[in-house]
């Protein structure tokens, strides 16, 4: 979520006009995250979220996303789902983007993640990847592996004459673990759809409960572990990045319990959890550096998960993760 694109008060009414969902109330600019601009609207018949879509989203795969979203509401998921016009579309434009509506979802997310939270996100994750099972269609994560050398190559290009060192030794480091992670990068392990980004700004609660999962817009289809691999570098670490081993165990056991885990997948998770340190140190890394002047986004640092990935470095098998 971030604000890249304004949108007037006379383009957001004329936008409106083709819904039946009232007039503008209320609307403001989304600050947290790095992706897409984001809206909350409050019209005369309730609340909702406007998305409009920039970046390194594809145009051609908004239908995709939008579709999971359908789908996985209609199995039971509580996540977002597209508002259609009054033509039946829900993927318009606004603003010179490509811009949909979607619902909103009540609650709040975990600003000081505890063992409490965790046990009700690794369930939350495994049904997804099984509800996931029936949308047909699929994916290929453009964020994957394939794509982190390309990403470390555009970040160096970014401070070619200009990076200071610091940065540069940063991207020297991540160019060695690419390498290895890259040569010890699992196959044959099972596949399905992903939500790729559930950090704790993508899950709501409400009254101590999960209320619902948002942010879609980097899921694809790949390997399903990896999205716990995911999950364990955005939600099982401490202020000063010490691994909390009780919080992995408690989310692991509780996707465990519906979806159980292959021991094949289990002893991929330390390479799993590498590469998804790897890949949140390469996006941020890039951001931090290419964030137009102005944005209103908060940027996020790369030296998080670069201390992350470090921690992954050391864990020799899946009991350092608390299996």
């Amino acid at each position: 979520m971030a604000v890249y694109t304004e949108v007037s008060d006379e383009a957001l009414a004329a936008f409106l006009s083709e819904y039946d969902i009232g007039s503008a109330v209320a609307f403001r600019g989304i600050a947290e995250g790095v992706e897409n601009s984001n809206f909350s609207l409050r019209t005369t018949t309730g609340d909702y979220i406007l998305t409009l879509y920039e970046k390194r989203v594809d145009p051609a795969e908004l239908p995709w996303f939008l579709g999971l979203m359908e789908h996985l509401a209609g199995r039971g998921i509580t996540c977002p789902q597209p508002v259609h016009g009054r033509d039946g579309l829900a993927l318009r434009h606004l603003a010179g983007r490509h811009a949909a509506i979607t619902s909103f979802l009540p609650g709040v997310w975990p600003r000081r993640v505890r063992p409490a939270h965790c046990a009700p996100v690794g369930a939350a994750l495994a049904q997804l990847h099984l509800a996931g099972q029936g949308y047909a269609a699929t994916r290929p994560n453009a964020l994957g592996p394939a794509g982190w050398a390309p990403l470390l190559t555009r970040a160096r290009g970014s401070i070619a004459g200009g990076g200071d060192a610091a940065t540069a030794a940063l991207c020297d480091e991540l160019a060695a673990v690419l390498q290895s992670t890259l040569a010890a990068w699992p196959e044959g392990l099972p596949v399905g759809h992903i939500h790729a980004d559930l950090f704790p700004d993508n899950v709501f609660f409400l009254d101590g409960r999960l209320s619902g999962l948002i942010d879609f817009y980097f899921a694809a289809t790949d390997i399903l572990a990896y999205d716990i691999a995911i999950c364990l570098n955005a939600w099982c670490f401490e202020p000063d990045y010490a691994f909390n081993i009780t919080k992995a165990r408690t989310m692991l056991a509780a996707y465990n319990a519906i979806r159980p885990l292959a021991a094949a997948e289990r002893a991929a998770l330390p390479v799993l959890c590498r590469g998804a340190a790897l890949r949140f140190a390469l996006t941020r890394l890039f951001d931090w550096i290419n964030t137009p002047p102005g944005a209103m986004v908060t940027r996020k640092d790369p030296l998080e998960y670069i201390r992350r990935l470090r921690f992954f470095l050391t864990a020799r098998d899946e009991h350092a993760l608390g299996i």
